[in-house]
């Protein structure tokens, strides 16, 4: 699976995002062993220590917790996980929002917009 990394921003941003998106999406369910930072570097075509880096913050979140003897799980903590995919999903939001703004839609029309396309699916 081909990770598409860019450089306007910092690369162990892009790949915080990533991970909580596999996360939050099921890729990775609650209590699920994570590869390791060498796989994973391996399969972003990024240096080991910037994996590490996103590992870290990771941590730092209590989204993925480090354990000695088992390496890198993700939190069991089901309610962390539905509220960082709720903050995720109301980003998305803001943003479509703002996009359709600068489009020149007003709140109205881009709920009917979204209604009308939803019954399309």
């Amino acid at each position: 699976m081909a990770w598409l990394l860019n450089s306007d921003r910092p690369i162990y941003a892009q790949i915080v995002e990533k991970i909580q998106m596999q996360i939050v999406s099921g890729f990775y369910r609650p209590g699920d062993k994570l590869p390791s930072v060498r796989e994973l570097a391996a399969e972003a075509s990024v240096n080991p220590n910037t994996m590490q880096k996103a590992f870290a913050e990771l941590e730092r979140s209590g989204l993925i917790i480090t354990q000695r003897t088992s390496g890198r799980m993700v939190t069991e903590d089901v309610e962390m996980i539905k509220g960082i995919q709720l903050e995720l999903a109301q980003e998305s939001i803001k943003e479509f929002f703002d996009k359709m703004k600068e489009l020149g839609y007003n709140k109205n029309e881009i709920v009917a917009l979204i209604e009308s396309t939803a019954e399309e699916e």
